[in-house]
């Protein structure tokens, strides 16, 4: 029965067509939109539920390829700024990388430079100490060989001082010894 009523709908566009004023015969007519609009429309409904169904459902699947297609779009999208954002953080880790390696070349290179300076002036001090050494060395030798020459020429005073005084008493222990012995002849010598 929807056949028959979709046939007749199809019929009653014919006819409107038929009676459209023609600006260009077979090819371009004047026709009033919304009649077409009507029986397109009645066409609509009238056909079967299950060609509407399945026009529902191709619409449905249109719709969910056309989702789909916006979803894959968006997940190509989104891939390809991670993909960006990761490639700009990896150019920016290995830019932070060659940074850090300039850095430690350089604090290495200070180091280098601060260690071989240390060195030299380890040596340099070395150099000057042993030098110092052997000066403070030759004065403490001068100064002790002075000291000891002193020492030695006081030492030697003194002991002349010592002999000195040994042989005057040796001299005063004889002239005793012979006065004890020639009381008179000593008397008369010291007269004389």
């Amino acid at each position: 029965m929807q056949q028959n009523g979709i046939y007749e709908l199809l019929k009653q566009l014919e006819m409107v067509l038929d009676k459209s004023f023609p600006i260009l015969p077979n090819y371009i007519s004047a026709v009033k939109v919304k009649d077409i609009e009507e029986i397109i429309d009645s066409i609509f409904h009238a056909l079967p539920t299950e060609i509407q169904e399945a026009r529902a459902l191709l619409k449905r699947r249109e719709e969910i390829q056309v989702e789909a297609q916006q979803k894959a779009e968006k997940i190509i999208t989104d891939a390809q700024q991670e993909a960006q954002r990761a490639l700009s953080e990896s150019t920016q880790m290995i830019e932070l990388q060659k940074q850090a390696n300039k850095y430690k070349e350089g604090i290495q290179a200070e180091c280098d430079e601060f260690k071989r300076k240390a060195l030299e002036d380890a040596a340099t001090i070395r150099s000057q100490a042993h030098d110092e050494a052997i000066r403070l060395k030759e004065k403490v030798e001068i100064y002790a060989s002075q000291v000891f020459a002193d020492l030695e020429d006081h030492l030697a005073k003194r002991l002349k001082e010592v002999k000195d005084g040994q042989i005057f008493l040796e001299k005063q222990r004889a002239a005793s010894n012979f006065n004890n012995i020639y009381p008179q002849d000593n008397r008369n010598s010291m007269t004389e």
